[in-house]
């Protein structure tokens, strides 16, 4: 017998089939599941998608908008210099409760899944034990990856490297830097070597802020490819942000694609706030800081989505809403072909989860039991509508759950119920 059974299901590549899930595991995806279950859900052909994942996070800053301050500028650097403001005032306690409140969040929204930066430069390193006790608390229905984060500097902030060195003892996973905030060009290009070399030592995962600028000729995801390409580490590198890329020349990036690519370089991009923060400082024409992400999946580079940050020094907004990000990313990037629109879909699901190295992460025999329902046909409607959770699964247990509703109108001689499904296409060529 089943535990739970999903009927009528629509998964991200089309397919209609019956889920059934049974001991935690997905045990059978087919046209008609025969038999019972614990409990049986129709989802009259509504999305079923493995869960979202946020390969790009700050956990440690999130929900403290405006403490002590708000960001008057709207740069990084500023943001920057704020997060330093508060971190004399950090407690073990509140960075405790703020990193649940935003993983309860996470949850509703289908979110299982985050890579979360953590800052090492706090001798105290206060807010690596509060996140390694948020990650223990959350471990039964989220997957919290921490990477060690020198936000102040490998080289630039006194004791920075050897407190990262303190937070992966304690059991950070990943190693990260932040090579265009060091003094020079030339420090910044030692942290990367340094930090790889690291990393290659430890046999673990590495995950860089490169290149957050306007700058074009910052130049730190070149030396990344070139040291996770000398140190063997394809597969295992990620380069997060990436925006000088979009005021390069196109004769620089037509070398450094490739490079990317053949070394086996991930590329994350954080269109909510590259394009807030990004772009600054000029008038008009005004730059927006997204990498080009159509030109690195054109070479073959592995290319994901993260949310990056909700209410804190560096950005406003946001809700922990992976869908959100898909949709910015979309129009910024231009991606609006039938196809591209799809792939935004996956850049926060199935390719962020590549990166972040889940296993057992999809809907088919022997997976792990996780995954959202969303109020949409396709991964597109889902975008558009930026659809509601219906139901989030994880081993095989739901966890949050609301109910599908449309709007009523009561509109003078003609009462109706509007759903915003109905608007899907259902076919034509690709646009």
């Amino acid at each position: 017998m089943l535990d739970l059974l999903l009927r009528r299901a629509v998964l991200p590549d089309g397919r209609r089939a019956d889920i059934g899930i049974a001991a935690g595991k997905v045990v059978a995806v087919e046209p008609a599941i025969a038999g019972t279950a614990g409990r049986e859900i129709d989802l009259d052909h509504r999305l079923a998608s493995p869960p979202f994942v946020d390969i790009h996070f700050h956990l440690d800053s999130a929900l403290s908008l405006g403490n002590p301050r708000f960001n008057r500028s709207g740069t990084l650097l500023e943001g920057i210099a704020l997060w330093g403001e508060r971190k004399p005032h950090l407690t073990h306690e509140a960075l405790v409760e703020s990193g649940l409140r935003y993983c309860d969040l996470a949850v509703s929204q289908g979110l299982l899944a985050i890579r979360s930066h953590v800052d090492v430069c706090d001798d105290r390193l206060l807010a690596v034990d509060a996140l390694l006790e948020v990650k223990r608390r959350v471990a039964p229905w989220l997957d919290l990856q921490l990477v060690a984060f020198p936000q102040d500097g490998y080289l630039r902030s006194p004791g920075a490297a050897a407190n990262l060195e303190r937070a992966l003892d304690l059991g950070v996973e990943v190693v990260g830097g932040i090579p265009h905030f060091e003094r020079t060009m030339q420090d910044g290009a030692t942290s990367v070597r340094a930090l790889c070399e690291l990393a290659a030592r430890r046999g673990l995962m590495v995950d860089m802020h490169c290149d957050e600028s306007d700058d074009p000729l910052s130049r730190h995801i070149e030396t990344l490819a070139a040291e996770t390409r000398r140190l063997g580490l394809g597969g295992r590198v990620t380069g997060s942000h990436l925006t000088s890329m979009h005021s390069m020349d196109n004769y620089y990036v037509s070398k450094l694609l490739p490079l990317i690519a053949e070394a086996g370089v991930a590329a994350v991009a954080n269109p909510l706030i590259n394009i807030t923060l990004q772009g600054r400082h000029d008038s008009y024409p005004k730059r927006r800081g997204m990498t080009r992400v159509a030109e690195l999946r054109a070479v073959g580079a592995t290319v994901a989505f993260g949310h990056d940050c909700v209410m804190d020094p560096w950005y406003p907004l946001g809700n922990a809403d992976m869908l959100d990000v898909a949709h910015m990313a979309l129009h910024v990037g231009q991606l609006t072909g039938r196809e591209d629109m799809a792939w935004c879909f996956a850049a926060v699901t199935t390719e962020a989860a590549r990166i972040f190295g889940l296993t057992g992460y999809g809907i088919a025999p022997g997976c792990h039991a996780d995954l959202v329902v969303l109020d949409a046909a396709d991964p597109v409607e889902a975008i558009r509508l930026r659809a509601p959770r219906l139901l989030v699964v994880r081993r095989g247990r739901v966890i949050a759950e609301r109910p599908a509703a449309p709007v009523r109108l009561d509109l003078p001689g003609r009462p109706a119920m509007l759903e915003h499904r109905a608007y899907a296409p259902r076919g034509g060529r690709d646009g």
